[in-house]
């Protein structure tokens, strides 16, 4: 035989297996195969698993927490939670979003003894693809349980961050679900971390060192530190004012999600870090909740999210305090919306209304 032939043979009869002892090699092969990919997967569970895990800890870990926001509430005298009209995978899930221009003492949001100088409900709803704002003017005169009737924002003087949700609620008979404190002064720190944030300016106004013209105005962070404390000047005051917050949150989560700052991973963490680092919320919103709600709100465009104030019929006068008026008709109409998820369905019955300033 040839060494050709004993090659060959070495190859095709003396190694080749006869029919029965197939099956138990392809099988060690398919076992050997289905090792290596169960180690490949492990691997990988690890390597994604503790990239969560450091996430998490980076942005979710930043975020302070506020504590017993809920601990003192009646749960029996409380709204009932929301009831959509409209069947979705999830619940919707509401907040209260309370603002400063004082930055934050003992991890609350607001200086101890101070009052709010923004008041909002938010709400994403059960299909996760919309959201709506709504800003209470903090000068809304109201029943303060406990104190009578006084300006919103006096609530939190008086009993913090439990009395405020409960006077919100007792307004609304929207149940709240969370708590957040944003610490505006920090928020406007998120504008230089994203190389700047557009807002379109209704008419040319002045406002400290800056004059902030008609049309789309790019703002570094100082600038809309200014742009966001004024007042005076303003038509509506204010109102005006309530609506920059509103249309600086918008331009701000806008930018977060533009292309140009998910394809730059530095600008992104410092975004994230600016932005966890400027929000404090209730402690029973531990990390993994708030990394699985952020999650379930991927699909939410910033065109999605509406933005409305609490109806008004008007300011004036109690005492020396100069006060707004809300519309308690119009109001239960746009609460009874939030309630049952379909504000967003019917956000054209709310426009924005133009009133003058409160005096001050």
């Amino acid at each position: 035989m040839s060494d050709d032939q004993e090659r060959s043979g070495s190859t095709l009869v003396a190694d080749e297996p006869t029919t029965e002892e197939r099956p138990p090699r392809r099988r060690r092969r398919l076992q050997r195969f289905l090792v290596a990919v169960g180690v490949l997967v492990t691997v990988l569970v690890a390597l994604v698993g503790g990239g969560l895990w450091y996430l998490t800890d980076r942005y979710a870990g930043n975020i302070d927490r506020v504590g017993d926001v809920f601990a003192d509430l009646d749960a029996e005298a409380r709204p009932a939670p929301a009831t959509p009209i409209e069947k979705a995978a999830a619940e919707p899930v509401t907040f209260l979003l309370v603002g400063s221009d004082t930055r934050a003492t003992a991890g609350a949001g607001i200086a101890e003894g101070g009052r709010s100088d923004a008041i909002m409900v938010a709400r994403f709803s059960g299909d996760r693809q919309h959201a709506q704002l709504i800003s209470i003017p903090r000068d809304s005169w109201v029943d303060v349980p406990g104190h009578g009737m006084n300006k919103i924002n006096a609530a939190y003087a008086f009993g913090g961050p439990s009395l405020l949700i409960q006077t919100v609620e007792q307004l609304t008979e929207v149940r709240i679900d969370h708590y957040v404190a944003i610490d505006f002064e920090g928020i406007v720190e998120v504008t230089d971390a994203l190389g700047g944030v557009d807002v379109v300016v209704a008419e040319t106004t002045s406002w400290g060192p800056y004059t902030f013209t008609a049309g789309v105005n790019h703002l570094h962070g100082d600038q809309a530190r200014w742009y966001l404390g004024q007042r005076y000047g303003l038509n509506g005051g204010d109102f005006d004012r309530v609506r920059r917050q509103q249309q600086y949150l918008e331009a701000m989560f806008s930018q977060l999600f533009t292309s140009d700052t998910f394809t730059d991973p530095g600008r992104l963490d410092a975004a994230l870090l600016a932005v966890t680092n400027a929000v404090s919320v209730d402690d029973s919103l531990g990390n993994g909740d708030l990394l699985s709600l952020a999650y379930s709100l991927r699909d939410l465009r910033p065109e999605n999210v509406d933005s409305f104030t609490a109806p008004v019929l008007g300011t004036g006068t109690e005492g020396s305090a100069s006060v707004v008026y809300l519309d308690e008709v119009t109001g239960e109409r746009m609460w009874a919306y939030l309630r049952n998820d379909s504000l967003s369905q019917n956000a054209d019955e709310f426009q924005p209304q133009i009133l003058p300033d409160v005096p001050r």
